[in-house]
């Protein structure tokens, strides 16, 4: 693995990362100073709510190296051929091109995956900051446990290490998919943190304690968590096209499926972990494992917004539920008919990226300044 880390260009990226972070600094200080935020603890929230917001669009952005195959765009980490961009590596790119032309190193592949490293680089350089400005403002009043932002910074460490891992261990389905899981947890841990930064709505904090939906939200969301576990799985084996019809595949309501291989976890990509290829049998238990369990969690997600809904208090998130299970339905089975269109692969991980926020928003109580209560 020594000879695919390179850490000469590491710097180099860091700094291409912090001139990234700067970009919604400036946005947060520009319009911080326009709406005249006060207070620490609010200054906090708008950076928090920054970072979350350029988290989600690396997540998507890692969907999107990933689906047009370019993890291995530059088979070296954290560099590209121990360069800081595919420019200085053009000479070797082109190498790899001519002897290999649809391989996985090519100029616009080299591209997406720097330009994904130099998204993360910018997330990291943000959570840093916003660590290091919670120890320094822990004693203010209303602010946010450094904890969380300490754990926040433990969390992109492990996903660089993951992308490292990813790109030494040439796209393991396992890697892969933990890398994947990795980015939705960052979204929930920095969901959580503004959300807790929020202004309090006391009497749906007291509605919202004294309700059985807590424990739906929580079931809703362990269900979603365990269907991207399945997806990312499905998305990383290339499983997708082993059905290409709803509601049968391959013609039958139970075509023939080798649940055994589908699921053996140590595994390179492609293999069946035995030395041979994966079969058709094997990647079609991974897509219909997915199928059927779609069908639990968006049953669970209507049944949760319905239950929102009566309760009167969160109509708007439960609004929010329902949209999202509309939108995870259409463009997974677009995903199916359509032959696994860009698109919609992207939509079904935006989705994904959503429906953690949503939920997490939900189940996560605010503890700032007091509000009236909403009245509809």
């Amino acid at each position: 693995m020594g000879g695919w880390i390179d850490w000469n260009p590491a710097l180099e990226i860091a700094l291409v990362g912090a001139l990234l972070a700067a970009l919604p600094l400036l946005w947060v200080l520009v319009k911080g100073r326009r709406e005249g935020l006060q207070g620490w603890p609010a200054w906090q929230r708008a950076l928090t709510l920054a970072t979350l917001f350029l988290t989600l669009d690396l997540v998507v952005f890692g969907a999107f190296t990933r689906l047009t195959d370019s993890g291995l765009g530059c088979p070296d980490w954290p560099g590209c051929y121990g360069h800081n961009s595919p420019v200085g590596a053009r000479s070797l790119i082109e190498q790899a091109q001519a002897i290999l032309p649809s391989g996985p190193v090519t100029h616009g592949k080299a591209w997406i995956e720097m330009i994904h490293r130099y998204l993360a680089s910018g997330v990291g350089a943000l959570i840093t900051g916003l660590m290091i400005a919670a120890w320094w403002g822990r004693h203010k009043a209303g602010s946010l446990s450094p904890w969380w932002p300490t754990l926040t910074f433990v969390w992109v460490c492990a996903q660089g290490a993951f992308g490292a891992f990813t790109v030494t261990l040439k796209l393991y389905p396992l890697v892969v998919t933990g890398h994947l899981l990795g980015g939705l947890l960052g979204v929930a841990l920095l969901t959580a943190q503004a959300r807790a930064l929020d202004p309090v709505d006391p009497a749906s904090a007291q509605a919202w304690r004294g309700s059985s939906l807590r424990q739906g939200a929580l079931l809703v969301l362990a269900l979603a968590v365990v269907q991207m576990a399945l997806g990312g799985w499905v998305s990383t084996n290339s499983a997708v096209l082993a059905c290409s019809e709803v509601p049968l595949c391959q013609g039958q309501w139970w075509p023939a499926m080798d649940f055994e291989t589908g699921f053996r976890l140590l595994r390179p990509l492609g293999g069946d972990g035995l030395g041979a290829q994966i079969s058709l049998a094997g990647l079609t238990a991974i897509h219909m494992v997915h199928r059927l369990a779609a069908l639990v969690v968006l049953s669970a997600m209507v049944a949760l917004a319905w239950g929102l809904w009566r309760a009167r208090w969160w109509r708007r998130e439960a609004i929010g539920l329902w949209a999202l299970a509309v939108w995870q339905l259409i463009t997974g089975l677009s995903n199916v008919v359509l032959g696994w269109p860009l698109v919609a692969a992207l939509g079904h991980t935006l989705g994904a990226a959503l429906l953690v926020w949503w939920l997490v928003r939900l189940l996560v109580q605010p503890r700032g300044a007091p509000i009236s209560p909403r009245t509809s």
